[in-house]
């Protein structure tokens, strides 16, 4: 589950490429009803047997021409996906329309290269790794440049933290292990040769750091000095874009409107039947609802809230879909609190929290799909994953084996209050989550009921920018949820190696750097996935972190919509932008 977010750039903590943090989440959580019900309508019928296929029309099926109207949740103030401000998943959405990626991530979660701009990328060699590309001879940008090796260098070299230092990129992760990038065959072949081997080779140039021009950055900074690239990439940001290496380009835009994307003339691959996709902008995830009724919006992807989803399957026309993804909702420590230090105290805390009771009083009660997730790097989806939690009893909610290992440990109960072996009273524990959200609120609450008879108590408390309470440490206990990607090693790396900036609770293990830095730079997956579930053992046994389940996705739109369906990748239901339309009558 390499990770990244569903709410804002680094004023809201977004993480790059690799992580993303998502702030918000699933509202409403005191409502019932409807409990088991996955998909309401036609048009996702068969998406939990068929999740690439489903609400499918043949090109002969999807009438030309119309426009395609889909709400998102947040504004976008910054176009450098490759940026620490600009990489919202959100920017990312508007943008896989225009920006060229070397892989796609299909709904079933499989990774697959992208046939419009590639014709093979390969391992040509292990020792040193290299990588070949071939680019499609007729892939262009919008003013006609073609899409070359120059491409490929100038976005390694914003990224790799040593050409442009100042650049601020979102993640130097893979490309700073790349030794060179060079290009022949006209720019068409592009060499990358690596330092030390990269696992998840496959994310880079991807979804969450795409092809920006070369061409157009060396019109506004010297590409061959530090400062010149760093020039280049804050007018990648600050800069609406007018070009496009996709099948779309942008046709307008109004701040904290909308921006409204028509065809690329130059595009070199599947041309879309759509006259234009509009992207409104409804920074009220309760408003999308009532958009979508009133036909402003087509298409919703909102994070679902209970009493959202049940109004929305009530809809003449509507069909809705709640699928499960790579965001995961989780419990972490902050290690720097000298009692939450003690991995005996942190281990029966977590110990006594129940899950399932968890699950069922917030997002199960608008379907039985969601379970306790049992591993810190990949959900059930992918090949990767293992159970490394449940034989630890971690989130069982057994408060008889919770008080054992207290006692073990030298703790006592005295009073109603936990006592250390020297007599200590372990203090209030303050839980934090992002305000005016209910089914963290309700998480929060549970969470200090289930630890109560432990003599512990934990005083919730609510945070405005939770985001900044996360980075700057100002939590004892904190929840929130991680965006994944496909791409588990990489994200391994930055969540839970010492000193990454992404391990916000401080945890370090030796052994666990050990494995997840040989894990990621390994030429052999299978081999890279035993040795990722081997550090999340003893991940789990250090009781830092406790993942609680994945969290749902909730796509809903009209019928004659075709060809989107759920995708709880970073690509979204864009993944396949070209293919949308209106379906023909009759």
């Amino acid at each position: 589950m390499g990770c990244v977010t569903r709410a804002g750039a680094r004023h809201a903590l977004a993480f790059a490429a690799a992580l993303m943090v998502a702030l918000a989440g699933c509202g409403g959580a005191r409502s019932t009803g409807a409990a088991g019900q996955a998909q309401a309508g036609t048009a996702f019928a068969t998406c939990d047997a068929n999740p690439n296929t489903c609400n499918s029309a043949e090109p002969g099926r999807v009438r030309p021409g119309g426009q395609l109207t889909y709400a998102i949740d947040k504004n976008i103030s910054n176009w450098n996906l490759l940026s620490s401000q600009g990489n919202v998943l959100q920017t990312g959405w508007v943008l896989s329309g225009l920006l060229p990626r070397t892989f796609i991530t299909a709904p079933d979660l499989t990774v697959a290269m992208n046939n419009d701009l590639l014709d093979s990328a390969k391992i040509t060699a292990t020792f040193p790794q290299t990588i070949v590309y071939k680019i499609k001879q007729g892939a262009v940008w919008s003013d006609g440049t073609p899409i070359t090796a120059d491409d490929f260098v100038y976005n390694w070299k914003v990224q790799n933290g040593r050409d442009c230092p100042n650049c601020a990129a979102a993640s130097t992760r893979g490309y700073d292990q790349i030794k060179s990038v060079v290009g022949a065959d006209n720019g068409k072949t592009v060499t990358v040769t690596f330092s030390k081997p990269l696992t998840d080779w496959k994310q880079l140039w991807g979804s969450g750091s795409p092809l920006y021009p070369a061409h157009l950055a060396a019109q506004h900074g010297d590409t061959k000095t530090p400062q010149g690239l760093a020039e280049s990439f804050a007018w990648f940001g600050t800069t609406v874009p007018t070009y496009s290496g996709g099948p779309f380009q942008i046709d307008a835009f109004s701040d904290n409107e909308s921006i409204t994307l028509v065809p690329n003339p130059k595009w070199y691959g599947l041309r879309s039947r759509l006259e234009r996709v509009i992207y409104r902008i409804i920074t009220d995830a309760d408003k999308e609802a009532t958009a979508l009724q009133n036909r402003q919006v087509q298409v919703i992807y909102p994070q679902p809230q209970v009493d959202q989803v049940q109004q929305v399957r009530k809809f003449p026309g509507v069909s809705s879909f709640v699928g499960l993804g790579l965001s995961w909702e989780h419990v972490d420590f902050n290690l720097a609190n000298p009692y939450l230090a003690d991995p005996a105290l942190r281990t029966a805390i977590f110990t006594a929290i129940n899950r399932q009771t968890i699950i069922d009083k917030t997002v199960g009660q608008f379907t039985n799909k969601i379970k306790p997730l049992n591993s810190h790097n990949f959900v059930p989806q992918q090949s990767g994953y293992e159970d490394v939690i449940s034989e630890t009893g971690q989130g069982s909610g057994n408060l008889n084996l919770a008080k054992q290992i207290l006692d073990a440990a030298g703790y006592r109960i005295d009073g109603g209050q936990l006592k250390t072996g020297i007599g200590m009273t372990v203090p209030p524990l303050r839980m934090r989550y992002a305000a005016r959200n209910e089914v963290r609120q309700v998480e929060c609450e549970l969470f200090a009921q289930m630890v109560k008879p432990l003599g512990i108590t934990v005083t919730v408390v609510p945070a405005d920018d939770v985001g900044a309470v996360i980075s700057q440490g100002d939590f004892d206990i904190v929840v929130f949820s991680w965006v994944g990607t496909p791409f588990s090693y990489n994200g391994a790396v930055q969540l839970w190696t010492t000193g990454q900036g992404s391990n916000f609770g401080r945890y370090s293990n030796l052994d666990v750097d050990r494995l997840i830095t040989a894990a990621a730079s390994s030429p052999d997956e299978a081999l890279a996935k035993e040795e990722l579930n081997q550090a999340d053992r003893r991940l789990t046994r250090d009781a830092y972190v406790l993942p609680l389940y994945q969290k749902p996705t909730f796509i809903a739109l009209y019928n004659d919509v075709a060809n989107i369906r759920n995708n709880s990748s970073l690509d979204g239901p864009q993944y396949n932008i070209a293919q949308w339309g209106l379906r023909a009558a009759g």
